[in-house]
């Protein structure tokens, strides 16, 4: 059970909740503030002021009076009319994600919720029960409405979820785990499905996932470097030094810690006629590193989405006011989704350049054509790198900005919208692609490395190497490459590849 401190929670307390499915609770001590700002809301509801969203109707409707007789039924109707959402359903460990980030938005104190809604929203996470919610129809302001209603559904006892590995009526979930439903009362429904948390659970979880990914391709770069018995000379400290860039000189000194004793290395120290290597090899410090200083500027917007109330209106219990706002605008989280997008692209695009490089006689120093043995009879990695072209080339087109495209929505109330819902959503595919570009060149730069036998690499990328062919054998004679692919991939994506060199690589909190 991790207990999370709303306005204070960290990226590593949300990784867990990713990874681990965790339960979660909140900070007890946050319990005072939601109830006072639950009794404000009780009051308003009985007053004659309007106040949006307690006594109103929503949006462009936001001008018409309800009946408090109605206000049950208002709330229900909002969850039930906005649950619009289409297309297949997102993963188990996103939605999860989602409720816990829900949890800490209520948790600030400002939305007017009961406490009762808190303690089943934190079971449900407990008990396993996870809302079914379709991954395409928000826009990415007003909230992520379509998304966060098929989340409130089932609080109600409506919509789908996920429980002991079936999926269930909302109600019956809830039965099942030993649960039941609660009638939502004045702004609670609003409180629910204002906000940007399935826009930041998918950032967080592109971001999580795609900085494995850049730890994974610092090891990758550095055995094709030895594999095309590249030159270490441009890792000298003092020239990332005088650059200053923070993952310029993170990068440069994971190169250096990775290559350090390598016999290959040593080997052409003297007498090499090449000058200077292609920018994928000598630029990689100067790349992979630009791209971590952007993931770790997304990595702090996120931080703060996760931890800031973004539902509207506001309750601001010590100035004794209910504030309509705009902090459902998921505009900082479309932001910092399209800074990972730009910053995937690239890391894909210079380990392409890599796979490129040693497959190429011309350019590889020596090694086979395609890195067969027998080449011609054979044609080794020859379409694997085709494969990386294309995967690099669908990660660039999909790296084009999401929040600059906005478009006017719910009869021009809400005439500016961040897109950030598919913005932070297209991360996973691209994560995905990087990981299998990866892969083909961990596959290539360890063929290239047993190539320069009996010279050996170091003794961090000979683990790594070891680990690698403890699933994936050397390739002879051409073989079906995708298994080898996949399981390549599959290393990568779960930092296996990163844990085997044994050293302490670059954190996400820089």
């Amino acid at each position: 059970m991790i207990t999370l401190t709303p306005g204070a929670v960290t990226l590593a307390e949300l990784a867990t909740v990713y990874r681990d499915e965790a339960p979660v609770r909140l900070d007890r001590a946050a319990r005072p503030g939601i109830e006072r700002a639950a009794e404000a809301i009780a009051a308003a509801a009985a007053g004659a002021a309007p106040v949006y969203g307690v006594n109103t109707g929503f949006g462009k409707l936001a001008s018409m009076r309800i009946a408090p007789k109605d206000t049950a039924t208002l709330q229900r109707n909002l969850i039930l009319s906005h649950c619009c959402g289409v297309g297949a359903p997102i993963p188990r460990a996103h939605a999860r994600l989602m409720m816990a980030l829900k949890l800490l938005s209520l948790g600030r104190g400002a939305s007017g919720v009961r406490w009762a809604l808190i303690e089943l929203l934190e079971q449900m996470l407990e008990r396993g029960v996870t809302p079914v919610i379709p991954a395409q129809g928000s826009v990415g302001a007003s909230g992520d409405l379509a998304p966060l209603a098929h989340m409130t559904a089932v609080i109600i006892g409506a919509g789908e979820a996920e429980f002991g590995g079936e999926t269930l009526p909302g109600a019956e979930a809830l039965t099942k785990a030993g649960l039941a439903p609660i009638q939502l009362g004045p702004k609670e429904g609003l409180a629910f499905i204002n906000g940007t948390q399935f826009s930041t659970a998918f950032a967080l979880a592109g971001l999580f996932d795609g900085w494995r990914a850049a730890e994974a391709a610092l090891v990758t770069s550095a055995l094709s470097t030895d594999a095309i018995m590249g030159s270490t000379a441009p890792l000298q400290p003092e020239i990332h030094q005088l650059r200053g860039h923070p993952g310029q000189i993170e990068a440069a000194a994971t190169l250096r810690a990775l290559l350090d004793g390598s016999e290959i290395r040593e080997s052409h120290r003297e007498g090499d006629t090449r000058v200077q290597d292609p920018y994928c090899i000598r630029c990689q410090p100067q790349v992979t590193g630009a791209a971590m200083d952007v993931i770790r500027m997304a990595a702090r917007t996120l931080e703060v989405e996760a931890n800031a109330a973004t539902d509207n209106p506001l309750v601001l219990v010590e100035a004794g006011l209910i504030v309509s706002g705009g902090n459902f605008h998921a505009e900082p989280v479309g932001f910092a989704a399209d800074m990972i997008a730009l910053a995937l692209a690239e890391i894909g695009a210079i380990a392409q350049r890599r796979i490129a490089l040693m497959v190429d006689p011309t350019l590889s120093h020596d090694l086979p054509p395609f890195l067969t043995p027998d080449p011609g009879l054979n044609s080794g990695y020859m379409i694997a790198e085709v494969t990386t072209a294309a995967l690099m080339s669908e990660n660039k087109h999909l790296a084009h900005p999401t929040v600059t495209d906005s478009t006017p929505t719910s009869a021009n109330q809400e005439d500016h919208v961040s897109m950030a819902a598919h913005g932070a959503r297209r991360l996973g595919q691209m994560v995905e692609n990087l990981d299998r570009i990866l892969g083909v060149e961990l596959l290539c730069a360890a063929q290239g490395i047993e190539f320069r036998a009996p010279l050996a690499t170091s003794a961090p990328l000979r683990a790594v190497l070891a680990r690698l062919r403890a699933d994936v054998a050397p390739l002879g004679e051409d073989r079906c490459l995708a298994p080898d692919i996949e399981a390549a991939a599959r290393l990568v994506a779960t930092g296996a590849i990163a844990d085997a060199t044994g050293l302490p690589l670059p954190g996400l909190a820089a």
